[in-house]
């Protein structure tokens, strides 16, 4: 444990921030560290690490505070080529990891569906991939990290050491503390490609079936869900199945090298889309259209890794599409016993309230993680995107975790932009275990953000005594 030199920053600026929904937004004061030695807490005030913003809410914002970028704290430090194991700077990002290991036969053992997100971020929110079920979150790779905390000491975190703090930072949404070093483990691939399968199901039993099923089963498992369609084809999906390709799988031609990829066009969305541009009927015709076209696909066939694991990072600011006031990402994940029933519900909400929908993935969670607020449990999760358009949005989304909790379930924090205390409480019952690791490292509340103050996550010794009142009611 070491002791940071104590120092301010040099570079202030107030930016417009928001999270990749783009709801809600807030200027906010921002620093940006180009030296990992100022990564620090402020002598006063309050703060938040910010990496590449594509948390959905308002995760990296602190509107009565500082936001500390790191991008800029992006060093690849050191490869074991034995191990596995890459140690890198907290504000590294995926992309940068792909870019530098694919080439060389290494691949991230956990990828959420964006390579645009920092190490850090990556650590705070516990990301998860398609691989859960049999891989984990993110955490299960992760040796070690160092920690800047509240005050300004640098703390080594791992499993055997520091480890209280390792779990509390472990979906922690960085209110621990300023993650600026990660050690975690790449896995060995022998191409850039994916061997890749769809299925159709016809109705929501089959999904949850398919997903089940090993027959079925891959590396990664995912399926994209129409939440449109009716009767017999309420919860209708694709399921996608692949595995990274193995030499012998690949054509000769694309054998001879393995790991070079075509360049790809990339697209762009210059501009808000009118509001009007998604709607009930758009997204019926899109889902019916995507869902027809996909059954067709018959048999195996090769992917690059980038159109299987990242097909959005192909649109530039593919989040404009919902137009200027947003929208709302809602993933939820329910316990096996109580899914089908939970989603079922979900879907006929989603259905009769008339919202569109049209990124809705249904994916199976493996065993949970030991993250005091990590998200991912054993069961199912569904992800919806709903456009921030209509003053009952959030009554509709307040309706929704009712049936969440009726089912055990919880929302995932990275995703949240407008969860209750109470339901957040509910739906993490390891809180109060988080809350004592914050007391012990943080008890003046020198991290939070305006996530972490929305759901009063704050620590309550510290509170005003009219605020601890309000929080002891």
């Amino acid at each position: 444990m070491k002791r940071l030199q104590v120092r301010e920053y040099d570079c202030e600026m107030l930016m417009e921030l928001s999270g990749w929904g783009r709801y809600p937004r807030a200027v906010n004061t921002v620093l940006v560290p180009t030296k990992g030695e100022d990564a620090v807490p402020p002598s006063v005030g309050r703060m938040i690490a910010r990496g590449q913003g594509r948390s959905y809410g308002d995760a990296a914002m602190l509107r009565d505070g500082s936001v500390l970028l790191c991008t800029r704290l992006s060093r690849l430090i050191q490869f074991d080529e034995k191990s596995g194991i890459l140690v890198a700077e907290g504000g590294a990002t995926i992309d940068q990891i792909l870019r530098t290991f694919v080439p060389l036969g290494w691949f991230p053992s956990v990828t959420p569906g964006t390579k645009h997100v920092s190490l850090g971020g990556c650590i705070a929110a516990d990301v998860h991939g398609k691989n859960h079920h049999r891989a984990g979150a993110f955490s299960e790779y992760v040796t070690e990290f160092e920690l800047v905390t509240a005050n300004r000491e640098t703390v080594t975190c791992s499993r055997n050491e520091n480890a209280e703090l390792f779990w509390a930072t472990v979906g922690g949404m960085g209110l621990t503390g300023i993650i600026t070093k990660v050690s975690f483990r790449l896995r060995q691939i022998e191409s850039a490609f994916m061997m890749v399968e769809h299925r159709a199901a016809s109705d929501l039993d089959t999904s949850l079936e398919f997903l089940e099923l090993d027959a079925f089963d891959d590396q990664y498992t995912v399926a994209w869900i129409d939440c449109f369609s009716s009767g017999r084809a309420l919860g209708r999906s694709i399921l996608m199945c692949g595995h990274h390709a193995a030499l012998e799988e690949l054509p000769r031609r694309t054998a001879i090298r393995p790991f070079e990829l075509k360049r790809s066009r990339r697209l762009n969305v210059p501009f808000d889309l009118p509001s009007w541009v998604l709607n009930s009927f758009t997204a019926t015709a899109f889902n019916s259209v995507y869902y027809h076209t996909q059954r067709a696909r018959r048999g195996e066939f090769m992917s690059d890794y980038e159109s299987f694991f990242y097909p959005l990072d192909k649109v530039d600011n593919w989040n404009r599409m919902y137009g200027r006031k947003g929208f709302i990402q809602y993933q939820f994940a329910l316990p096996p016993n109580h899914a089908r029933e939970g989603l079922l519900q979900v879907i006929e909400q989603l259905a009769r309230s008339g919202r569109p929908s049209f990124l809705s993935v249904l994916k199976r969670f493996g065993p949970q993680s030991q993250g005091l607020l990590s998200f991912p449990i054993t069961g199912y999760t569904l992800t919806l995107d709903i456009p921030v358009r209509d003053a009952g949005l959030f009554a509709f989304l307040d309706r929704l975790d009712q049936i969440v909790l009726k089912f055990d379930g919880r929302v995932y924090l990275a995703k949240d932009a407008r969860l209750s205390p109470a339901s957040f409480r509910a739906m993490y019952p390891r809180f109060a275990e988080w809350q004592r690791v914050k007391e012990r490292f943080d008890s003046e509340n020198r991290f939070m953000s305006d996530l972490s103050q929305r759901l009063e996550m704050h620590c309550p010794e510290r509170l005003k005594p009219k605020e601890r009142a309000f929080t002891n009611q």
